[in-house]
């Protein structure tokens, strides 16, 4: 994974309501997280994606520092605008998106206040 930074995503399963704790590449945008449902380019989106979509409420932990956001998919625009700076992180994310016809979900992780 290079030097892309990775984020510890911490959601509730959307079946079992436990706890499920994932390493995840992230782009800082201003005061949000930016993190992709790649899977690798599997057919499918990540588990930890589909947790967010049922529940979107989640903790972070990046580095020593643990912040409760809220999760959102990205619109078309700031798909647009994000997916860039996102391939410039973390170039195989183009070779993921042409592996599989689904599209990456982008999500946007913002701090509860």
């Amino acid at each position: 994974m290079g030097k892309a930074p990775l984020l510890l995503l911490t959601t509730t399963g959307r079946k079992s309501g436990k706890r499920y704790t994932t390493p995840v590449l992230y782009l800082v945008d201003g005061d949000r997280w930016v993190v992709v449902g790649s899977y690798a380019g599997a057919p499918m989106h990540p588990g930890w994606w589909l947790n967010l979509k049922a529940n979107p409420r989640a903790e972070i932990e990046v580095g020593r520092q643990k912040v409760q956001v809220t999760a959102a998919q990205a619109s078309a625009e700031e798909r647009t605008r994000l997916w860039p700076l996102l391939t410039e992180m973390y170039p195989r994310y183009n070779d993921y998106q042409k592996k599989t016809s689904r599209e990456m979900p982008v999500g946007i992780l913002t701090r509860v206040e």
